[in-house]
């Protein structure tokens, strides 16, 4: 028969408060150090997204100009001449009716010939999203 001598054996299963103190440190140092990577991450799909949905209109508005000689009244054109499937939205400013149509003064005053982003502030790389 073994005797319980309280020499340290006594001990019921669990964890101590500061076991879980320390755990519970490490996981907010974790996400301390996740959190701004993931929003970052965020930003730059965005930014990429924003790039590559003006280089679709752009090349639509290009193609419309080849084949009709014209510029597009609206975007709708090139949705029902079936340059785009749809007008995408605007990643950062989450819409697709605040896209700021630039009309060609020289060849077709009321065609569009460019287009940017409305969205204000700047990219990660310092340039105005207004200036892409």
């Amino acid at each position: 028969m073994v005797r319980n001598t309280g020499t340290g054996n006594d001990r019921k299963g669990g964890f101590t408060l500061i076991e879980l103190l320390v755990v519970l440190a490490i996981i907010a140092l974790l996400a301390g150090i996740a959190t701004p990577v993931y929003f970052s991450s965020i930003s730059k799909s965005k930014e990429s997204a924003l790039k590559e949905d003006l280089a679709i209109l752009r090349k639509g508005l290009d193609d419309f100009y080849s084949d009709n000689n014209k510029y597009p009244q609206d975007l709708n054109e090139l949705v029902t001449g079936k340059y785009i499937r749809a007008i995408p939205k605007d990643p950062i400013m989450d819409s697709n009716s605040l896209w700021v149509l630039v009309k060609d003064d020289d060849d077709d005053p009321n065609g569009i010939s460019n287009i940017k982003s409305g969205a204000t502030g700047k990219s990660a790389d310092g340039d105005n999203y207004q200036d892409w």
